[in-house]
């Protein structure tokens, strides 16, 4: 990774910009063997809320093959989601039927290891039952990771601008309504995220630069969602291809 800079931007993010696509991915896939391997090591389990998105997609599907897909003992791997549409399982929009298709169902990971938001009906419900669920399986732990994405908006999991669950301040996971996509989704609140021991956004592509570089180099009021993830004593971390980072690591405090 010749091109690999890291730095701290401030007190709530790094950036990780490990160069093009192609070595993006690689440097993303890495970084996920290394908190399970660390998270298994410390407390024999490995607890990850995975994302929709074209990059988690990638990674899934490099995880479910050699040499990843031997490189942890995926029996202790409880998979969960960081945010879901209201859409059945089987539905080609499902953040599930992605992460399954594109490779965890390749792995030896037990059945009873999953746990699908169920945003199809009964939603806010559902979401009661989720957040339930995270505290059956974690107890007071949080996440080892939780794979986040950005939106061209600035959204993050289903924390779209304007929304209510942006203010949410006690529950870990709420149904959201998307008044611009005039739809539901099932999300995972600030408060449960700016816990995770690895709190990872993934940005990769031309199409996100311009976003970026709002997020990082003006201030918005009131802050895009996706600028509230990470907190001094909880740092994001962000990982940027060449594309989406562009000239930013020159203009870094």
């Amino acid at each position: 990774m010749s091109n690999m800079h890291f730095f701290s931007w401030d007190d709530r993010r790094d950036i990780a910009h490990p160069g093009n696509n192609e070595e993006t991915l690689a440097f993303s896939i890495e970084h996920f063997i290394n908190c399970a391997k660390e998270a298994i090591k410390m407390h024999g389990h490995f607890a990850v809320a995975l994302s929709g998105g074209s990059t988690p997609k990638a990674i899934f599907n490099a995880l479910s093959q050699a040499p990843y897909s031997s490189a942890i003992d995926w029996t202790k791997a409880y998979i969960f989601w960081s945010d879901e549409r209201s859409v059945a399982p089987t539905d080609q929009g499902s953040n599930f039927r992605m992460a399954i298709e594109a490779g965890f169902k390749n792995l030896p990971i037990p059945a009873e290891h999953f746990f699908r938001m169920e945003a199809e009906d009964n939603i806010e419900e559902n979401a009661l039952n989720y957040e339930m669920k995270i505290k059956q399986v974690l107890g007071t732990r949080p996440f080892d990771l939780i794979m986040l994405g950005m939106g061209e908006d600035g959204h993050t999991a289903s924390l779209f601008p304007g929304t209510k669950a942006l203010e949410e301040k006690n529950r870990l996971v709420v149904a959201n309504h998307i008044l611009q996509k005039d739809t539901w989704r099932m999300t995972m609140t600030y408060p449960l995220i700016n816990k995770a021991k690895n709190i990872v956004i993934y940005v990769l592509g031309k199409s996100k630069k311009e976003m970026v570089h709002q997020v990082f180099l003006k201030d918005h009021e009131p802050p895009f969602p996706v600028s509230l993830i990470g907190t001094p004593s909880n740092k994001a971390l962000w990982i940027l291809d060449s594309d989406a980072c562009g000239d930013l690591h020159k203009k870094h405090k």
